[in-house]
């Protein structure tokens, strides 16, 4: 029985270090295509929430007009009014608001870092 094992395994041959080393390089790339390919839905998603929060801001804007009417001084004055729950802060992207004056409206912008409006669409 052992001398049949012992044949047996005489008889195997496993993997070279050729093999095993196109093996390695071939799932190196892999993950390197991975890599970039979560990176890219990455970016989409900061231009998301750019998007969403600059428009909070503008519909915040517009409500508080509505309300009072008078245009709010700053992010801030929403926030203080309730009419955002907090000012929408990031490190990679930023947005502006410009109150408006009399009957002409207030403006929102965002900008991604690094270059690149998110809003309004450009």
């Amino acid at each position: 029985m052992f001398e049949q094992i012992r044949a047996a395994r005489e008889n195997e041959s496993g993997f070279t270090l050729i093999e095993l080393l196109i093996v390695i390089v071939i799932l190196g790339v892999l993950a390197g295509i991975v890599v970039f390919a979560v990176s890219a839905f990455n970016n989409d998603g900061v231009a998301a929430a750019c998007k969403s929060d600059a428009k909070n801001v503008e519909v915040a804007s517009e409500a508080f007009y509505a309300k009072t009417g008078g245009w709010a001084a700053s992010v801030d004055a929403l926030v203080t009014a309730n009419y955002l729950k907090q000012k929408p802060t990031s490190t990679k992207y930023t947005i502006s608001y410009t109150p408006g004056t009399g009957t002409t409206e207030s403006t929102v912008t965002g900008a991604i870092a690094g270059g690149g409006a998110c809003y309004p669409a450009p």
